[in-house]
């Protein structure tokens, strides 16, 4: 079980190569690697739809029925609003007490392609809500037990899902050796770029998995605030605004009738120009060059879907020129109750610090900011552009090779983030070069499903008996 206090993030610069590793086999002693296989949920594990609930209390009401309907829909979408959930469940398994900036929900869609500021198609984590300071084997196990509730999902069978979740935790394992042999600059400057994707596709899948990722990546680099532009606006009296869709997407204006719009822009204005504060002053001078046009609140994702979320459309030379940025409520993060509190006061910022330290490169935008709601509560957000290259693959449409490729990319990708802020030396040590932690993630991970899959049910009865209301707008299912 962890404590904030276990141990410390990072390595302390002082000690040798040799005794870091040695702090790595020793820890062995406390928490051996057999010790993290299967799982039994403790006597004082707390009622998952409690959980739901006490989450959906600090959200917008209108849009809960919208969570639970697509946590409903079955046990892999179930398992991506779950975070909360299963942090509690992780908090009672073993832990080698060395720590690591965590994702916090390391769950397979939470990877992806996304752009560089220099223009290059990279494949990395994408979504750090959760990210806090805890336990490394806690995202690793977020991960393998994802992969066992896709595989389910989609059909495999024992013998076909045997293999994936081992292969995905030895990429991870195998990964981490070999940062742990690397200089702390090549591991700073370490990478998954779209050619390097690309290699391991014509590798290791048939035609098809070669050509889904193709298609995912021409998709992703069409993705980007030209394409949001024209999708998501239209022009009403002369002047361009957000097209309304709700309750998925709604603009300010609606939402505040009463106000004028003049004074509305005025306020928003003030809003970006604070954010801009927490940008490099390279990036808040190119900020500086875009004027607000219009913003809307809109529901995203999954386990998301509730939190406040606005979409900011900026322009900037003309009407040609769009920036779309989207601002994203910050709560605490889910492991906070297990991993200890942010440092950090703007639960903003601590997300866009998780983010910048985990992630190969970042966006140029992504920034935090403290502001007061229509209800005049003040909360904090984070903010990034919308779409800057943005995709991914869908598990949903993948075969079992196509998966177990998949996670094996995930696995050394999530060791790569880790590699950056943990003590790699001795998180490779304590895995060493044997099996015995693949075999017990891959344990961990089947059991996991199992419970998994009655959370899901136990949903799907409180839908059905009227105690949690679920409804979806017609035709969207994303």
């Amino acid at each position: 079980m962890s404590q904030a206090s276990a141990s410390t993030l990072r390595a302390a610069p002082d000690l040798t190569p040799g005794e870091r590793a040695a702090r790595g086999k020793a820890a062995r002693r406390g928490a051996p690697r057999s010790s993290h296989a299967g799982f039994a949920p403790s006597s004082g594990r707390p009622d998952p739809l409690d959980v739901l609930e006490a989450q959906s209390a600090n959200r917008i009401p209108e849009l809960v029925p919208i969570r639970y309907s697509r946590m409903a829909e079955s046990p892999f979408r179930f398992y991506r609003g779950a975070a909360a959930i299963m942090a509690a469940d992780l908090a009672t398994t073993a832990d080698s007490g060395i720590r690591a900036q965590l994702c916090g929900d390391a769950h397979l869609s939470n990877f992806g392609l996304l752009a560089s500021p220099e223009r290059q198609l990279l494949f990395d984590i994408n979504d750090f809500d959760e990210t806090l300071p805890g336990p490394w084997e806690w995202d690793v196990k977020r991960l393998a037990a994802s992969l066992a509730v896709a595989g389910r999902a989609n059909g495999f069978t024992d013998r076909e899902r045997s293999g994936i979740v081992p292969a995905t935790v030895r990429a991870y394992r195998e990964s981490m050796i070999r940062f742990a042999g690397m200089t702390n600059l090549g591991v700073w400057y370490a990478r998954t770029d779209a050619d390097r994707l690309q290699a391991v596709a014509v590798r290791e899948l048939a035609t098809r998995g070669r050509r889904n990722l193709d298609r995912a990546m021409a998709r992703a680099c069409t993705r980007d605030s030209l394409q949001a532009f024209d999708k998501l606006t239209e022009v009403v009296g002369g002047r361009v605004r957000i097209v309304a869709d709700p309750p998925l997407i709604v603009p300010v204006a609606d939402l505040l009738p009463e106000v004028e719009r003049d004074a509305l822009e005025e306020r928003l204005g003030r809003l970006i120009k604070d954010y801009g504060r927490s940008l490099s002053s390279d990036r808040r001078a190119l900020l500086g060059d875009f004027r607000l046009v219009d913003v809307a609140r809109k529901v995203v994702g999954v386990g998301s879907v509730g939190t406040r979320c606005w979409i900011i459309l900026l322009t900037g030379r003309d009407g040609r020129d769009p920036l779309f940025l989207q601002a994203k409520e910050a709560g605490p993060s889910v492991l906070a109750p297990y991993a200890g509190p942010a440092r950090y006061r703007n639960q903003g910022e601590r997300v866009v610090a998780g983010q910048r330290l985990m992630q190969a490169t970042s966006d140029i935008f992504l920034g935090w900011q403290r502001a007061e709601g229509m209800d005049g509560r003040r909360r904090d957000f984070y903010v990034r552009q919308l779409r800057d290259w943005k995709g991914g693959l869908q598990p949903e449409s993948m075969t079992p090779a196509g998966l177990r490729t998949y996670g094996e990319v995930c696995g050394s990708t999530l060791a790569r983030a880790h590699a950056r802020s943990g003590d790699r030396i001795a998180i490779a040590a304590y895995l060493g070069r044997g099996e015995a932690f693949d075999r017990a993630l891959d344990e961990f991970a089947e059991a996991y499903a199992d419970r998994n899959e009655r959370d899901h049910q136990a949903l799907v009865e409180a839908v059905r008996a009227g105690r949690l209301p679920a409804s979806e707008p017609e035709g969207d299912r994303r």
